[in-house]
């Protein structure tokens, strides 16, 4: 996937009619830094031209496979717009969970006329997942507390370096990244990750590498808890996504550094459940094509360095929209963040993460 095409974003697109009844949207995605970003990009202004609708936040996007899966057993759906990652947008379509959308009749053409779908690009992974952001899973540390005489942390690797850098380190409790990682960093070359991580021997080898750090390893189950960990001194270092370290580190002034050797690139977009009452899903889609228009994408990363996902918002972004700082050198895809980037195989991972989910839980208990 050519992710260096969306390093950022922009386009300017007329707000869509309001809808003609007062409805409530409850829209699911990860809290913290990253939902603020929504919140002042797409939400608010997206209320103030359409007063009869009120958005409500859900924070419970890392549950989201779980809890549609719930819902639709249960004949009761009570989410109208999810955000997830690509590859449990995959399964989610794969399942029937969510609807198929029509990129070039249901969104926004970009400012020049080109359509949705080409807009889009490579980033277009399923008829079910609008893209919205290029985000990366990368290493944060402490400046503060570096062992003396050491330089900083470069990457992932480093991770795994207990007599360079010594103390606890907290890691994201599911295997997507740790198990790339763990094979990276044992010397696994990228392109055979996947094909080795898809044998018994290779997730053994990689549940190996992992265990060399496991009692050093604290276990975070969202972004904000991982970048709480790092601001609360519980680890030295950490695996957390990028926008979440630029938030702690530009605007809260915390001690924290930014490892990016080994960062593994992923995509975030949006999904909607099948099945809504016809004027509930009116009102998502109504609300869809606003959000996912070529300026409300680069108005989103004005908040959070998240690659917007479509071609015509790269000419668009420019400096953070409260500070003083310009917000293309702290994207993931810019090519000086890291030597090596690791773009993650959602369709892969869409196939193998239940077997791999159950695997690394039992990993983590015993």
């Amino acid at each position: 996937m050519k992710l260096n095409r969306i390093i950022l974003a922009a386009g300017l697109l007329p707000i869509s009619a309001g809808t003609a009844a007062a409805i409530d949207l409850t829209v699911v995605s990860w809290g913290g830094a990253y939902s603020h970003s929504q919140e002042m990009a797409y939400h608010k202004p997206y209320m103030a031209a359409n007063p009869d609708v009120k958005i409500i936040n859900d924070e419970s996007a890392a549950e989201a496979v779980a809890k549609l899966r719930a819902m639709k057993e249960a004949g009761n759906i009570t989410w109208d717009l999810i955000d997830v990652e690509a590859a449990d947008g995959i399964r989610m379509c794969d399942e029937g969970l969510v609807k198929k959308i029509d990129f070039d009749k249901e969104l926004a053409a970009a400012p020049d006329g080109t359509l949705a779908r080409a807009d889009f690009g490579d980033t277009v992974v399923a008829d079910c997942f609008v893209p919205e952001i290029a985000f990366s899973t990368t290493v944060g540390y402490r400046t503060d507390k570096l062992p003396a005489g050491a330089e900083p942390p470069t990457g992932a690797c480093d991770l795994f370096d207990l007599e360079k850098y010594p103390g606890r380190r907290a890691l994201n409790k599911h295997p997507i990244v740790n198990l790339e990682w763990a094979l990276l960093c044992d010397g696994v070359p990228y392109e055979e990750v996947y094909s080795t991580l898809a044998t018994q021997e290779g997730q053994a080898r990689a549940f190996a590498k992992l265990d060399t750090i496991k009692k050093d390893t604290l276990w975070w189950s969202s972004g904000a808890e991982a970048i709480q960990l790092l601001a609360d001194g519980e680890v030295f270092m950490g695996s957390a996504y990028n926008g979440r370290l630029f938030s702690a580190i530009a605007e809260q002034n915390q001690p924290l550094g930014i490892a990016w050797d080994h960062q593994v690139l992923e995509l975030d977009g949006w999904v909607v459940p099948a099945g809504l009452p016809a004027e509930r899903e009116k009102a998502v889609m109504d609300y869809l094509f606003f959000a996912t228009d070529s300026q409300r994408l680069a108005d989103q990363a004005k908040y959070i360095p998240y690659a917007p996902a479509r071609v015509s918002s790269i000419p668009l972004v420019g400096n953070h929209a409260e500070l003083d700082v310009e917000m293309a050198p702290h994207m993931p895809t810019n090519p000086a963040n890291g030597a090596h980037k690791y773009v993650n195989n959602y369709v892969w991972w869409a196939d193998h993460r239940d077997d791999l989910d159950a695997k690394f839980q039992v990993w983590l208990s015993k």
